[in-house]
C-alpha cells in the first residue's frame, strides 16, 4: 500500500500527472464554461455528471458557484466588481491570489442567487458538492496515495490542487486581461494569450471568448487552434454533446451595395470596430506622415479607443489631434456615432436600421477616402447574422 497499486517509473508518473490535470482542464472548459455558464452546447447527463464529480474530487468546486462567479466576471468585466480583473486588482495579485478572490465571491449568496440560475441545484449540489468541499479533495488525496504510493501520490495530488488555481484563476484571468493579441475591439481588456489553445483547453483564446461568449468554438482565425473544439467535435460524433452556438461567420453577400442588416451589424460589432480602427490608423498616417515621435501614440492605441487600456495621457493626445485635424476629428466623431447605434437600447429595430443607413450615408458624404474603403467592407456583411 505504501508503494501504491501501480509501480510506475518517474517519466510514467509525469505522464499520468499531465493526463489527470489535462482531464481537469477539459472538464472546466467543456462542462463548466461552455456548457453550464454559456449554454453553447448540451451535454449527455452521464458525461456531464462525470465531469461534475471529477471537478469535485480535483478542485472541490461547485458547478453552481463556478457558473455564478464566471457570469459575474462577464457582467462586470474589468470593473471593481469583477473578481478576476488584473486591471483593478493588479496582475501579481490575480496570479497569486486569484483562487482566493474566487472563493470569496463564491461564498456570496447574492451572487449565487443572481448569476447561478440554470446550473445544477439538486440534492448532490446542496448536500454534498457545495456543503462538503474538503471531502472531495481529501478523497482525491486518498485515491492518489493508494494508486501511486505515499510520496508520488501526494505529489500528484498537490499538482492537481494547484493546476486550476494557477492556469484558470491566474493565467486565463490575469494574463488573459493584460498581455497578448486581440482579434477585435471588445469593450474590455481581454486578450488572446496564444493562438494555439492546447495547454488550457482552448481558453488561451480569451479575447475571442469575450467577443462571442456563447460560442462553443473559441478559435476565430484560420491560424488559431482550439483543442476544446476538437474534443467537442469528437463527442458530438459520439452523440454525447449537441452544439448549439458557434462563432458567426462573416459571409460576403451577392449584392455588395446593400446596407447590412441590423442583426448582422450587432453580431459582428466588435469586428466592425476593429476594421474601423485600422482605417483610422491609416488616416492618421496620411494626415501626419512626418509626425514627431512625441506625437505618435502607443502601439494598439486605435484598437482601444473606448476600453480601459486608453490611458489618460493617450486621451490628452487624442484631444490634441482632434483639435488640430478636421478629417481625423470627423472620423472619430463618426466612430462614436457608430457605437451609439447599437448602444441605444431605447430605439426600435426599424429606427436602428434607419440610423445605420443614415450613418453610412454620412460617411460617404464626408469624402474621407479611408472611410469609403471601410464602408465597402461594411457592405459585405451578410443579411443574416450567420450560424
Amino acid at each position: 500500500m505504501f508503494s501504491g497499486l501501480f509501480h510506475l517509473a518517474l517519466w510514467q508518473l509525469v505522464v499520468v500527472t499531465l493526463g489527470l490535470t489535462h482531464l481537469t482542464i477539459v472538464a472546466v472548459t467543456l462542462y463548466l464554461h461552455r456548457c453550464q455558464a454559456h449554454r453553447a452546447l448540451d451535454m449527455h447527463p452521464a458525461l456531464a455528471h462525470f465531469f461534475r464529480a471529477w471537478l469535485y474530487l480535483t478542485t472541490g468546486m461547485s458547478t453552481r458557484q463556478w457558473v455564478a462567479v464566471h457570469r459575474l466576471h462577464h457582467a462586470k468585466c474589468d470593473t471593481d466588481l469583477d473578481p478576476h480583473s488584473p486591471q483593478t486588482k493588479g496582475l501579481f495579485n490575480i496570479m497569486t491570489k486569484g483562487a482566493l478572490y474566487y472563493a470569496q465571491t463564491a461564498r456570496d449568496p447574492d451572487v449565487i442567487s443572481r448569476y447561478g440560475h440554470g446550473a445544477p441545484n439538486d440534492w448532490l449540489e446542496t448536500r454534498l458538492y457545495s456543503r462538503h468541499i474538503w471531502l472531495g479533495i481529501a478523497s482525491m488525496a486518498i485515491l492518489d496515495t493508494l494508486a501511486f504510493g505515499a510520496i508520488p501520490g501526494l505529489a500528484i495530488w498537490a499538482t492537481q490542487m494547484l493546476w486550476i488555481p494557477f492556469w484558470a484563476a491566474g493565467v486565463v484571468n490575469g494574463v488573459g486581461h493584460f498581455f497578448g493579441y486581440r482579434n477585435a475591439d471588445s469593450l474590455d481588456a481581454s486578450t488572446n494569450i496564444s493562438p494555439w489553445g492546447i495547454i488550457i483547453g482552448g481558453e488561451e483564446l480569451h479575447n475571442n471568448h469575450h467577443l462571442y461568449p456563447t460560442s462553443a468554438k473559441l478559435s476565430v482565425k484560420p491560424f488559431e487552434f482550439d483543442i476544446g473544439w476538437a474534443y467537442l467535435r469528437i463527442l458530438a460524433a459520439m452523440q454525447l454533446v449537441t452544439i448549439k452556438k458557434v462563432t458567426p461567420v462573416w459571409h460576403r453577400p451577392a449584392d455588395s451595395n446593400s446596407t447590412p442588416s441590423l442583426e448582422a451589424f450587432v453580431t459582428h460589432r466588435f469586428e466592425i470596430l476593429a476594421q474601423y480602427s485600422r482605417h483610422l490608423k491609416r488616416l492618421y498616417r496620411l494626415e501626419y506622415p512626418n509626425a514627431a515621435t512625441s506625437l505618435r501614440l502607443r502601439l494598439g492605441f486605435w484598437k482601444y479607443l473606448d476600453t480601459l487600456r486608453l490611458r489618460p495621457d493617450c486621451k490628452t493626445k487624442l484631444a490634441i489631434l482632434r483639435a488640430g485635424n478636421g478629417a481625423l476629428s470627423k472620423a472619430l466623431e463618426l466612430r462614436e456615432d457608430l457605437v451609439a447605434i447599437w448602444a441605444n437600447r431605447q430605439a426600435s429595430k426599424e429606427q436602428s436600421q434607419q440610423a445605420l443607413s443614415a450613418w453610412i450615408a454620412r460617411v460617404e458624404a464626408s469624402e474621407i477616402r479611408e472611410l469609403d474603403a471601410f464602408v465597402t467592407k461594411l457592405r459585405r456583411l451578410p443579411q443574416e447574422a450567420g450560424p
